[in-house]
């Protein structure tokens, strides 16, 4: 389906739209209603989604939907599924990913301020050099996601599993990992973890949990 060349579907109602494949490149779609829409495959590259409704929407097909550097600022994406989408350098500030499924996804570069991760799937996905200062990443599976020069300042990362991450000079200041599940994570310091807000009832291997412990107590408190 070919719609591109600066599409306006500003404000439109595309509630269970069929779009696989359609061209969206630089498309406003602005508030738009994609509730429940079929966008397998589709090209959504420098499309402006602000404040556009995608929950539950389909993504995914082979490598996934193309949204690199949309603006999807305040969106709506809860449950949507985004399997191995293409979401690189994309403007994702405040967006909503509650209970979405971002299965190996590229979301590297992006911005993520303050988007709400909540019992999202992030499993395998690449969040390298992200920025999700003040996300709430509450109950997300990031398992084996590599989030290597992240920032993840003030992120809420409450009983997460980062279990095999990758974490090399990610930026974890004051987070709060508490109940979240460090196991076998790469490349996390003692110095990167004790600047976290809390560590409480967090799962540790041994080799950080107890120089962490000796020397960091506080960390270990309830707050």
């Amino acid at each position: 389906m070919g719609i591109s060349g600066k599409t306006h579907l500003r404000g439109a109602n595309l509630i269970g739209a069929k779009l696989q494949g359609a061209d969206f490149q630089e498309a406003d779609l602005v508030k738009t209603n994609l509730e429940g829409a079929d966008l397998r495959g589709a090209n959504l590259k420098k499309a402006d989604l602000r404040g556009a409704n995608l929950s539950d929407t389909h993504l995914l097909e082979g490598k996934g939907a193309n949204l690199q550097e949309a603006n999807l600022q305040e969106a709506n994406l809860q449950g949507a599924s985004l399997v191995k989408t293409n979401l690189e350098q994309a403007n994702l500030e405040k967006a909503n990913f509650q209970l979405a499924n971002l299965h190996l996804a590229n979301l590297k570069g992006a911005n993520l301020k303050k988007a709400n991760f909540q019992v999202a799937n992030l499993e395998g996905a690449n969040l390298q050099g992200t920025n999700l200062e003040e996300a709430d990443l509450y109950g997300a599976g990031l398992q084996e996601a590599n989030l290597q020069e992240a920032n993840l300042r003030g992120a809420n990362l409450y009983g997460a599993d980062l279990h095999k991450a990758y974490l090399l000079r990610t930026d974890l200041e004051e987070a709060n990992l508490e109940r979240a599940n460090l196991t076998g994570v790469h490349d996390l310091s003692i110095e990167q973890a004790s600047k976290v807000k809390t560590l409480y009832n967090a799962k540790l291997d041994e080799e950080i949990l107890v120089p962490l412990k000796e020397n960091y107590p506080s960390l270990f408190e309830k707050t």
